[in-house]
């Protein structure tokens, strides 16, 4: 069922993003079940975490739809995202973290390296999108909760309802090409230094590299979201023009 959900998460947001499924469009569960080729419920809680991922909200009537956004939009909030996450490195440098937070970052940098460990020896390799992803929320999770900054968590989450801008929203596909292969070996290495910043209270140092961290992930979505609008306008061209020649390919990011 887990695996069945994170598929068709991935389907639908590269649907959205890439403008296959308009702002506006209403998301009719049977006739989207038939369409992935799953039963209702791996669609439902799909849907619940499109809308957590503010790409999807729900209508009074019930069922959902496509929220409208832009890449402006999104670069604008994951920037908002990078200073508040910045904040909430200092104040962790600064005031020193606890032993059982210390335990839990350690744990999450550990299992990141130990998955990217191909990767990281050969770029080729083929990542685990879905368990990075897991562990890149976990991360940023502990990061905001070790503030108990409850103003600052509230920011953060109402800034992450913005479509897209959240850390959870990687967009990766299930098999990630050698470009997004090499984001998220950044990403671990960002995690690493962060970790290590914190360590020694270089609050400074922790600060910069959480928004570093933001900066590299708006410019990673705004060249990633462009280059799937590409595809999708290339093949939806393809298709209304068969004496081209080209042949329709699925968008996979």
């Amino acid at each position: 069922m887990a695996a069945q959900t994170d598929r068709v998460v991935s389907e639908l947001r590269a649907m959205m993003v890439s403008g296959e499924l308009q702002p506006g469009e209403r998301i009719i569960e049977l006739q989207f079940a038939a369409r992935l080729n799953v039963s209702r419920t791996p669609l439902r809680l799909a849907l619940a975490e499109l809308e957590k991922e503010g790409l999807l909200e729900r209508l009074a009537s019930r069922g959902f739809r496509v929220r409208a956004f832009s890449v402006d939009d999104i670069a604008d909030a994951v920037d908002v995202r990078g200073v508040l996450e910045g904040m909430a490195a200092r104040l962790i440098a600064e005031r020193g973290a606890s032993d059982t937070w210390m335990l839990q970052m350690r744990a999450v940098v550990d299992e990141g390296r130990n998955l990217l460990e191909q990767a990281i020896k050969n770029p080729q390799a083929t990542v685990n999108a879905l368990a990075w992803g897991k562990i890149n929320g976990r991360f940023h999770q502990l990061l905001v909760d070790e503030t108990h900054n409850r103003a600052l968590i509230a920011a953060l989450q109402n800034n992450n309802k913005t479509p897209l801008a959240g850390p959870a929203a990687l967009m990766l596909p299930m098999v990630p090409s050698p470009l997004e292969t090499s984001f998220v070996l950044r990403a671990q290495s960002d995690h690493e230094d962060l970790l290590r910043a914190i360590i020694c209270r270089e609050a400074s140092r922790a600060e910069n590299i959480m928004r570093e961290h933001a900066y590299r992930s708006r410019e990673n979505k705004r060249q990633l979201i462009n280059e799937l609008r590409h595809a999708h306008h290339s093949d939806a061209s393809a298709t209304e023009s068969p004496r081209l020649g080209f042949n329709l390919t699925t968008a996979s990011y």
